[in-house]
């Protein structure tokens, strides 16, 4: 995927959907880490707010799998914007994101934990409560 911010924010003003946030993923969960390994993930994160993402996403390495709690850490301490949680949430693990100012939940409130399955009501209501908490 090629990204263009510049492309992106035109569009967004040109269709008036100005209230539209962008959030930006700079984990790059499915891209090349071989190339992309060196790159600081926090000096991503300031690249995407420059280039005016409303938000940025970190995620783990792969679907489904947790962030890196010290990698959010780093992100959120050096962005102005919205720092999101982008896959690996679980009631087990939600409170080592307390930084965090969103989370996106995906595979854990599926059935089996599997992204391709259909909702599994106990398994959202758990990621509930445990937010709650």
């Amino acid at each position: 995927m090629q990204s263009d911010a510049g492309e992106l924010l035109r569009y967004r003003r040109s269709v008036g959907a100005e209230a539209v946030a962008v959030f930006a993923d700079v984990k790059k969960k499915h891209s090349a880490h071989a190339i992309t390994a060196d790159v600081d993930i926090a000096e991503t994160a300031k690249a995407a707010e420059f280039f005016l993402a409303d938000g940025v996403i970190v995620t783990g390495i792969s679907t489904g799998a947790p962030a890196d709690p010290a990698e959010v850490q780093r992100v959120s301490a050096s962005v102005g914007v919205p720092t999101i949680i982008g896959s690996g949430i679980t009631p087990e693990n939600i409170r080592r994101y307390e930084i965090a100012d969103a989370f996106i939940v995906g595979s854990s409130v599926k059935v089996g934990g599997l992204w391709s399955s259909p909702l599994d009501e106990e398994r959202a209501r758990n990621v509930v409560r445990a937010f709650a908490k």
